[in-house]
């Protein structure tokens, strides 16, 4: 059942154009959810109470941790099928997408059950106070105790469905439940509505992403016979090839995510200490910093399944080429991307609040970070790469230099010798030297892999 057009597309379409149907549907699912993040962050901050707004941010390492799940089956399958489908291994595509699928369902329960049991200890530890505990608890009900299963589900079967070429589809998808979001959002916050304030927002989320893991379902019913993912449990296996395969790039990913929550979980209680204002600019300024950088995120996840199939099968010229392209694409968006961002930081946080406090906080948080992403879309391109060709190790040794190396000890020796502020220039010192690691690491990657090819 080897799908001629799909195979022409990772073997012999133009680079520019290949890299163009994989990643633009990629890149425009991202927006899209960056946009329907921020769409949560401006309806509820149109309540001009930094409790609500408090309460977003404060359950955002707990919503980011989801993403530990996605990347261990989601990024760890979705490999895993492109490197088969290179080798022509057909059903271990299928079976690495029926153990994907059925092992992010168990977690995404698991996660539910867990939250519920533990949500006082966890609220504490997420750096909540009295003033915010409450609305804090409310979103999370919602996004993570009824939440987590579609939530993770509706990512896990995007990459899925997007490691065997069909971008469009799995961005359609995802786009869905986030179009749903932001139409909800309003009704769900504000006054004239439920008036359920943070509450309302994580309501919306969980309805849409239901809905987007139904377009998923309909997706593959209808393809049936037509396409390699596969969700039947009579798929499901553990074989130890399999396994391996799917973990040896899953569990790094993973464990990058999940440092991610352990860095922001401790910069929020960096923030906490100098009040919910602090707490509430830091968290705006973070989602409008994730704008251009999940585009330039799409971007490398886009081109993975194109990188994969070409490392699998032995193509380094194309493979190398794709990516040279790719980064010059990338670095040129994100560099003017952080260029509006320094001039207009200010006004771009008077937004979503309108408070002078938070306005006057966000502009100096905001023009710090986004000095971070030329840096960090390096970054992703090299982890993108990595994790295509199966290199566990490495995206795993880039997750911990980032966090417990370079951005965690950055935060308490910036805070100290910057009080707040300094907080917002932990990343940008990290990246800077990540992605002149990234630079030297991709160098000897790609002569390692034409020495290869010439032997």
């Amino acid at each position: 059942m080897e799908d001629k057009q799909k195979t022409q597309l990772f073997e012999s379409t133009p680079i520019p154009r290949a890299v163009m149907t994989l990643a633009i549907p990629t890149v425009l699912s991202s927006l899209v959810m960056v946009l329907y993040n921020l769409a949560d962050t401006y309806f509820v901050g149109i309540l001009n109470d930094p409790i609500q707004n408090a309460a977003v941010t404060l359950a955002g390492p707990v919503l980011l941790a989801f993403n530990a799940v996605n990347n261990l089956f989601g990024v760890g399958a979705s490999s895993m099928m492109s490197r088969a489908l290179g080798a022509k291994d057909f059903d271990t595509v299928r079976r690495s997408s029926a153990l994907g699928f059925f092992m992010a369902l168990f977690s995404g329960l698991l996660f539910s059950l867990l939250v519920g049991v533990f949500q006082g200890p966890l609220l504490r530890l997420l750096g909540t106070t009295a003033e915010t505990y409450d609305a804090t608890q409310r979103y999370m009900l919602w996004t993570v105790i009824c939440g987590a299963a579609p939530a993770i589900l509706n990512v896990v079967m995007a990459y899925l469905v997007r490691a065997e070429g069909e971008s469009l589809h799995a961005s359609i998808g995802t786009m869905s439940g986030c179009v749903l979001n932001m139409v909800l959002d309003p009704f769900f916050i504000l006054p004239w509505g439920l008036n359920m304030g943070a509450a309302g927002a994580g309501l919306a989320t969980f309805l849409s992403n239901c809905v987007a893991c139904l377009y998923f379902f309909a997706l593959l019913f209808k393809k049936r016979g037509r396409t390699y993912v596969c969700i039947s449990p009579k798929m499901l296996s553990f074989r130890r090839p399999l396994v391996v395969g799917i973990c040896a790039v899953g569990i790094p990913a993973s464990i990058q995510n999940l440092l991610n929550v352990t860095g922001m979980t401790i910069l929020n209680n960096f923030a906490s200490g100098y009040g919910s204002d602090a707490v509430a600019a830091m968290g705006i300024s973070h989602k409008v910093q994730m704008i251009p950088m999940q585009i330039a995120m799409g971007v490398s996840q886009g081109i993975m399944p194109l990188i994969s199939y070409n490392y699998a099968s032995g193509n380094t010229p194309r493979m190398k080429k794709t990516l040279f392209f790719t980064a010059r694409l990338s670095l040129s968006f994100i560099t003017l991307a952080t260029l509006g961002f320094c001039v207009f930081s200010g006004p771009l946080t008077s937004l979503f609040m309108k408070k002078p406090e938070i306005v006057a906080y966000g502009e100096q948080f905001l023009r710090a970070m986004s000095l971070a992403l030329p840096f960090l879309c390096m970054d992703f391109l090299a982890v993108g790469v990595f994790q295509a060709c199966g290199m566990g190790s490495k995206s795993l040794l880039f997750a911990i230099l980032r966090k417990i190396v370079l951005e965690i000890p950055a935060l308490f020796i910036l805070d100290w010798l910057f009080p707040l502020y300094g907080l917002a220039w932990a990343q940008t010192a990290a990246e800077v030297i990540l992605s002149i690691a990234a630079v030297v690491v991709l160098m000897r990657l790609f002569k390692r892999l034409e020495r290869r090819s010439l032997s």
